[in-house]
């Protein structure tokens, strides 16, 4: 069942379309369920002023796409990897996990009725990641 908060967060689309303008770029594709994700970064004196994707996924990564785009506008790109490690490393299993602060709407995905979609909602992180190496 998809709850409604999530449709909700995956229908914000203003950071929808690559424009082909960007300091980082990167692809990836989840090789459990196909869902691919292309994301365009612009960072300016180190901090991140936009991101851009596309895919061709689930809601579960839109959602996790569309958060994405809108939490790390404006954080240095030292904080969004230090971050984006810690919120990756998140186990449904973890009694005490504490999201970073600026990511605390990620917590609205990590219900345990999502665990089998943990992939799919990390891709967008994972793609970010990659774009920052």
């Amino acid at each position: 069942m998809i709850y409604s908060e999530i449709v909700k967060i995956a229908s914000n689309t203003s950071n929808v379309g690559l424009k082909n303008d960007y300091t980082y770029k990167s692809s990836k594709k989840n090789s459990m369920c196909g869902d691919l994700i292309k994301v365009e970064l612009v960072a300016k004196k180190s901090k991140i002023s936009s991101m851009r994707y596309e895919t061709e996924s689930c809601i579960y990564c839109n959602a996790s796409a569309s958060l994405m785009a809108k939490q790390i506008r404006g954080l240095s790109i030292g904080r969004v990897k230090k971050d984006l490690n810690k919120l990756r490393s998140f186990s449904m299993d973890q009694k005490s996990f504490q999201i970073p602060t600026k990511f605390k709407k990620f917590q609205s995905l990590f219900k345990k009725t999502n665990t089998n979609r943990l992939n799919c909602i990390f891709l967008p992180l994972d793609a970010v990641l990659k774009a920052l190496k």
